[in-house]
């Protein structure tokens, strides 16, 4: 099921959303309704709050040799010293996109959709999407980051 994706005033977007202490059914089923919303944007990474859920949940899908990759409950354990700096833009703020530095590797902490933990060391566009939609689990938006044109 596609679901309705919030855009930058609704205030859900900027309130930090619960970790699950279970997954359940319901859980799975979020997340696939979230890559499927995910898909038909298009776009590569939504986390639930884009949908009105305030819930750990993120879904991403770079490309490349990662496929989807759902999350839930990530907590980022380790940022790379060496950053870079790329236009980034977000689903939930359309036609509106910016310079953002972050960490060019990650290491991130979270249960898989059975509920197992699991650790991705992600470099590049994942690391770069896992840092946008962990953001929007604390209610940060990219907008809240682009660097100032000199």
């Amino acid at each position: 099921m596609i679901l309705n994706i919030r855009k930058i005033g609704d205030p859900v977007l900027r309130t930090k959303s619960r970790e699950l202490t279970q997954v359940t059914d319901q859980t799975r089923e979020i997340l696939d309704n979230m890559a499927e919303t995910m898909y038909a944007a298009p776009g590569v990474g939504l986390a639930a709050p884009q949908v009105g859920i305030l819930q750990r949940l993120v879904v991403i899908d770079v490309g490349e040799d990662y496929g989807l990759v759902q999350l839930i409950n990530p907590v980022i354990t380790e940022y790379s010293e060496e950053k870079e700096i790329i236009e980034e833009g977000c689903l939930s703020i359309p036609g509106r996109e910016g310079e953002v530095i972050r960490s060019k590797s990650v290491t991130v902490k979270a249960l898989n959709r059975d509920g197992k933990k699991i650790e991705i060391k992600a470099e590049g566009y994942l690391a770069r999407a896992i840092q946008h939609e962990v953001d929007h689990l604390n209610g940060i938006l990219f907008v809240d980051k682009v660097r100032e044109q000199e």
